[in-house]
């Protein structure tokens, strides 16, 4: 699954392959696909533990659910044809899983395929869900010393209720309060990723610090209404403007010190609702962007395609489709206008390929692969940010704001994304906006060896206590309330 701002639209399936189905007998109903079928993803050096659960609805037809990284997600499509079982699940620009049955019949082996990215994945039938992730000793263990309350509120512009969770400091307070809003993919309150509960471990530390903390999952995710797949980052600026009011409405809350925490993604939203709203009291920018979308995925692509030892002649076809694809999505508002353009715009950069890199390709190159990645990249969400230049918004701003990007983030560069958010605060002479860089932290705020997201899961760190020290000193310096003191 994508983490933080999304990867590469392509990063090719180039080095990936694909997997060869064993022909077998089609099967004569689809009895067979009701089941728990759990896998390994390898994506990259990466292992994701999946496991999805078909089952018959009341009308006959196969549904099902996706369990990974903590979260459990309906699937939008569930068709087991002959021997072949497919499945699709609600990630802006989709996600696809298909597997033709082995001999045996307990096993799919099949491609998974996601944002342009295919890799053959191993499905077997088991029971129960995931794997358990791994210990992770900054992951927060009761007794604790704040209240903890389960909430629900209500989006009134998109008409959907959010699920979240509620950290209140003890004491009456009033107590300066911080909305916590997930980067990219489907997030749940926790921002669970391999294993890791960063937002979490970000509550945790805010609470015992004298700020109060509503985290949520993600609209259509976990137990928050609303279609995920057809959200835009403007949709999430609006649940996250919800979540202000909604936070600012307790009784121990000082509602003119609320404000928004974002990562990654999160940090063009809270900008985003900042420049809508004052009642955002404060922006707090972890990894987030200060350029365009398309800016972001070129040199994201170039720098994790370079980590990866992917050779010149890739990332330089990487960032030509990119670059050709925007174009198209600019200049053509109507997705079914626009996609046989891209198509041709792909197929004449996989035609200039190389023999040897077409024979590493295989089916990575295939027409299914190339219509899947048009169809993600015809999405709203892509479409919105592709374009969306979040400069305009951070000079709007006038609450204080807080930016940190690691110095070896590979996925929100501070090479490229901090003179440009320096430069908007400068043009708008922000009374109070600072910027810095961490060394050594990825785009996860973890100590790493070299920022590559292969390294996002080995690391047992979760958050780097350095960082975690400097949001809650940023925030208590500017909004003391009555009652905060190291706990």
């Amino acid at each position: 699954m994508r983490l933080g701002i999304r990867r590469s639209i392509l990063a090719l399936a180039i080095a990936a392959g694909a997997a060869t189905p064993v022909a077998i007998q089609a099967q004569a109903t689809d009895d067979w696909a009701v089941s728990s079928w759990g896998g390994m993803l390898m994506a990259g050096a990466q292992e994701i533990p999946m496991v999805f659960h078909v089952t018959r609805d009341e009308d006959g037809s196969l549904t099902g659910t996706l369990d990974v990284q903590g979260v459990s997600m309906p699937l939008t499509t569930v068709n087991a044809e002959g021997s072949t079982l497919t499945m699709t699940f609600p990630v802006p620009g989709g996600g696809t899983y298909v597997g033709p049955t082995d001999n045996s019949g307990d096993a799919l082996e099949g491609t998974f395929t996601q944002a342009g990215q295919s890799f053959p994945m191993k499905l077997e039938r088991t029971e129960g869900g995931a794997p358990e992730p791994p210990l992770r000793p900054q992951e927060p263990k009761g007794p604790f010393p704040y209240g903890v309350e389960e909430v629900t509120f209500a989006n009134g512009e998109a008409g959907i209720t959010l699920a979240g969770t509620i950290t209140m400091p003890e004491g009456e307070g009033p107590f300066p309060g911080a909305i916590l809003v997930s980067g990219s993919g489907p997030q749940d309150r926790d921002e669970t990723l391999l294993g890791h509960k960063p937002f979490w471990v970000l509550a945790d530390h805010l609470a015992r610090q004298g700020v109060a903390v509503l985290r949520y999952d993600d609209r259509g995710i976990a137990e928050s209404e609303g279609d995920f797949a057809t959200a835009t980052s403007r949709d999430f600026a609006s649940d996250a403007l919800a979540a202000v009011q909604a936070l600012a409405a307790q009784p121990n809350v000082a509602p003119a010190e609320v404000g928004i925490i974002g990562h990654s993604e999160g940090g063009l939203v809270g900008p985003m609702a900042a420049s809508q709203s004052n009642s955002v009291g404060f922006v707090v920018m972890l990894a987030g962007p200060g350029v365009t979308g398309l800016e972001i995925l070129t040199e994201q692509g170039r720098l994790i395609n370079e980590a990866a030892g992917a050779s010149s002649e890739v990332t330089a076809m990487n960032t030509r489709i990119q670059n050709a694809l925007a174009e198209i999505v600019r200049d053509e508002a109507d997705p079914d206008v626009a996609a046989p353009l891209m198509k041709a715009a792909m197929q004449a950069e996989f035609d200039g390929l190389s023999a040897e890199l077409k024979a590493a390709a295989g089916e990575g190159l295939s027409e299914s692969v190339i219509d899947q990645t048009i169809q993600q990249l015809n999405t709203p969400w892509f479409r919105f940010f592709f374009e969306y230049d979040p400069r305009p918004a951070l000079e709007s701003m006038t609450a204080p704001v807080l930016s940190l990007i690691g110095g070896k983030d590979l996925q929100v560069p501070y090479q490229q994304n901090m003179p440009e958010i320096e430069a908007a605060f400068s043009r708008s002479g922000h009374p109070d906006a600072t910027v810095r860089m961490l060394p050594g932290l990825n785009h996860l705020f973890q100590e790493s060896e070299t920022g590559s997201p292969s390294e996002y899961q080995n690391i047992e760190q979760t958050f780097s206590p350095e960082a975690l020290d400097i949001v809650s000193s940023w925030i208590r310096e500017r909004f003391s309330g009555t009652s905060i003191s190291d706990r």
